[in-house]
């Protein structure tokens, strides 16, 4: 057995983990793309 699954430091699910990770991610390119679409309304006036 691989020793380093003997002493797991952290137990919980990595699913978890890699979902807030996507939610966090889309959350800051969508503020990106809603600032970037904001400044391309504005230059229009």
């Amino acid at each position: 057995m691989n020793h380093f699954e003997e002493d797991v430091q952290e137990k919980r699910n990595d699913a978890i983990d890699s979902g807030i990770g996507f939610v966090v991610s889309f959350i800051f390119f969508a503020l990106v793309f809603i600032v970037a679409q904001a400044v391309d309304v504005a230059s229009l006036f």
